[in-house]
């Protein structure tokens, strides 16, 4: 039976390091404030002008291409992750594939906020198993720094940019690849939001005044679903493939803030050593923190390690994957 597995990743980081000291001198903040409510040391920010998120993508698409020996010609189709596009209009994927001369390529964007990279590869796995695509790259491209207020010390120190970019071809290997994935969605307009730059207030001089074009949080309400949603997908998945956690080699959850990893590894019952964490160093890097994170840690991995993902985002969008790695 055909099925979708991952058979290369790459990712990029920018070199400019935003300490929680520099942060300390922009807002009324400090590193032990910043480190004990959400683990964040530093995170990676895109310098000048003009840039974007496809910067960051056709770095890591690239990297990609180079490190599996795959020609840009070859590539059928690129969805890209991201909820910082470089323009409401055209997406940023028809951007990248034009950086990355993908000329036999379709592509369009996917906006499912943090949740973005494991709901773009459960499409990307989709197309894969339809026959109608070989060789797919899902790309999750985030420039938060492009969204986030540094006058607001409540969220100025949570976000990081960053892209991650994986291949996704077919296998008929049993038991490897993308197995499950489930995902879910519920309407809060409220506590996770963008306020102004759509269609309900477009951008006017009264909302650039009032700083709405800028990512807002109520981080009580938001840890709250984060930590239940991100905990029942994760056991819906166990569940729905007769896995114990036990069974599982890595958990990779969204890294969206320390204390929620903490508190969804504790109830599900994972280990210290199956909890891969890079936010310390990255930051909350929205739907490229996932794959970012795989990159990260890809050196550990074996072939038929079983790998449980999650995430949560604004909308509320949250799900979680199984996948088995064949690499």
């Amino acid at each position: 039976m055909l099925n979708a597995k991952i058979s290369g990743i790459a990712s990029y980081i920018p070199d400019y390091i935003l300490t929680n000291d520099e942060l300390a001198t922009m807002v009324d903040t400090n590193d032990e404030w910043i480190t004990t409510r959400v683990g964040i040391k530093e995170r990676r920010i895109l310098k000048g002008q003009p840039q974007g998120s496809s910067v960051m993508g056709t770095k890591a698409i690239n990297k990609l291409l180079a490190e599996t020996g795959v020609k840009p010609e070859e590539i059928d189709l690129l969805i890209c992750a991201t909820t910082n596009p470089d323009y409401r209009f055209p997406s940023t994927a028809s951007v990248m594939i034009g950086n990355c001369g993908l000329k036999n390529c379709y592509g369009f964007d996917v906006q499912a906020a943090c949740a973005g990279f494991i709901v773009t590869l459960q499409q990307a796995a989709a197309y894969i198993r339809s026959g109608m695509y070989k060789k797919v790259i899902v790309c999750a491209a985030e420039q938060m720094s492009s969204m986030t207020n540094y006058n607001d010390r409540s969220t100025c120190p949570l976000f990081g940019d960053a892209a991650a970019a994986v291949l996704v071809e077919p296998t008929e290997e049993e038991g490897i690849g993308v197995i499950d994935g489930v995902f879910h969605v519920e309407a809060d307009h409220e506590h996770l939001v963008m306020k102004a730059g759509g269609s309900v207030h477009p951008a006017s001089h009264e909302t650039v005044d009032a700083q709405e074009h800028f990512v807002y949080q109520e981080g009580r309400a938001v840890y709250k679903h984060a930590v239940t949603d991100m905990l029942t997908s994760s056991q819906d998945i166990l569940r729905r493939n007769n896995l114990d956690i036990k069974d599982v080699k890595y958990f990779i959850p969204h890294q969206a803030n320390l204390r929620i990893i903490e508190a969804v590894g504790s109830r599900l019952g994972v280990s210290d050593d199956q909890v891969l964490v890079n936010i310390q160093y990255r930051g909350n890097t929205s739907g490229a923190s996932i794959p970012l994170c795989i990159d990260e840690n890809k050196d550990k991995f074996k072939k038929g390690d079983k790998i449980l993902l999650t995430a949560f985002g604004a909308g509320f969008t949250w799900g979680a994957m199984y996948i088995v790695w064949a690499i």
